[in-house]
């Protein structure tokens, strides 16, 4: 008869390494450790974070890191046998590319939420991957904590997407969402989003809609099965919403939120970024302060939204953390390998910028004339 302790010794551990330690891989830290037992129950297995490689060892951490190696050597961590999968969420481009680059090739599975990097070269990751046998998984790059990617790649197999829009982007949400019910201009909103840390000192990539478009570029790959270069996507970003404008939509019953679609148009695909008016009562037009949403529309099952929180420490960790037990099974079934999107088919994609689109005007009057400034797109 089998005993607890028994049992205890012949649970296998999981070793991982984590690149980073920042506010995510904090998190990260933290729930392995508060749901030890509910992942050995589920999965048969324990987790060990074993090795964490940061740029500053010296440096004050809020996280138990007792019985962790800390280390400023990727190669602690690369040539490393023991451990079977390794998380960056370092955040930027390089050398996040040339370290997961090299831990593919040398056999680890990979988890990130890098964004900026898969949506630029995602691609060369992937089939760096397959051809190690190994996993690249990224669910977290896209709106931190709703599970949308695994979702799409699962639920809709047997289903024909026809359009993804969503609110991708917390940071843009937020200023536009203090901009409606504060009256706040851009600057005070932006302002107020730094100083509570949702904005970075240099906003661009969020207010541009760059950070948007990465998230867009991702979606429609697993929504489209087709590679979307970036240079095709029609991006705007908020710097140019007024008050005025904001009073305009709420005149006449809309309100502005900066949202990115992908969808299909007369057997062709258009992915667009811009902030568009969008009338409330719509599902994306309540959508407020730093949270996302994806709204996927299915030629079967009509529309769904997909609502949560869309950074942070702990939803982007807990997103990065389904990829780890999702690895973990195919580890255990001995199947790694396998891409992470297995939809592909070739579509001819348009240049967005091109669309046609509802507008509504926003005019001044001078002299009893009226003179175009600008214009949103209604969704």
């Amino acid at each position: 008869m089998k005993t607890k302790d028994s049992e205890a010794v012949t649970v296998k551990i999981i070793k991982l390494g984590v690149i980073g330690l920042g506010t995510v891989g904090s998190g990260i830290v933290r729930i392995i450790q508060k749901n030890q037992q509910k992942i050995r129950e589920t999965r048969g297995c324990c987790i060990q974070v074993k090795t964490i490689v940061v740029a500053d060892r010296t440096k004050k951490r809020k996280v138990d890191l007792r019985g962790i190696k800390l280390t400023d050597q990727i190669n602690d961590l690369l040539y490393d046998n023991e451990i079977q999968i390794a998380i960056e969420v370092m955040g930027t481009i390089q050398p996040a590319q040339t370290y997961i680059e090299a831990l593919l090739k040398n056999g680890k599975n990979v988890i990130t939420a890098n964004k900026d990097l898969l949506a630029t070269n995602g691609s060369h990751l992937i089939k760096c991957a397959q051809q190690n046998h190994v996993n690249l998984s990224y669910e977290a790059s896209v709106a931190g904590g709703i599970p949308i990617l695994r979702t799409i790649s699962n639920s809709f197999t047997a289903d024909q997407i026809i359009e993804v829009s969503g609110i991708v982007n917390g940071t843009s949400n937020y200023i536009l969402t203090q901009m409606t019910e504060n009256h706040s201009t851009y600057r005070e909103a932006l302002h107020n989003a730094q100083a509570l840390g949702l904005a970075e000192h240099d906003p661009t990539n969020d207010v541009s809609g760059k950070d948007s478009a990465y998230k867009m570029a991702i979606l429609a790959e697993f929504a489209f099965g087709t590679t979307v270069p970036l240079e095709k996507i029609a991006v705007s970003g908020i710097e140019q919403v007024t008050k005025n404008d904001i009073l305009q939509a709420q005149k006449y019953g809309y309100t502005i939120k900066l949202i990115g679609q992908a969808k299909i148009l007369e057997d062709s695909l258009s992915v667009s970024v811009q902030p568009m008016f969008v009338k409330k009562g719509h599902p994306l037009a309540n959508i407020k302060d730093e949270n996302n949403a994806v709204l996927v529309t299915g030629a079967s099952v009509g529309e769904i939204l997909f609502y949560g929180a869309g950074a942070g420490e702990l939803p982007t960790a807990n997103s990065i953390l389904s990829d780890v037990i999702a690895t973990i099974k195919d580890i255990q079934l001995n199947i790694t390998g396998s891409k992470f999107n297995n939809f592909s088919r070739t579509t001819n994609i348009i240049d967005a910028n091109k669309e046609y689109s509802k507008n509504f005007l926003r005019r001044k009057e001078r002299s009893n004339k009226l003179y175009l400034n600008s214009s949103y797109p209604i969704l």
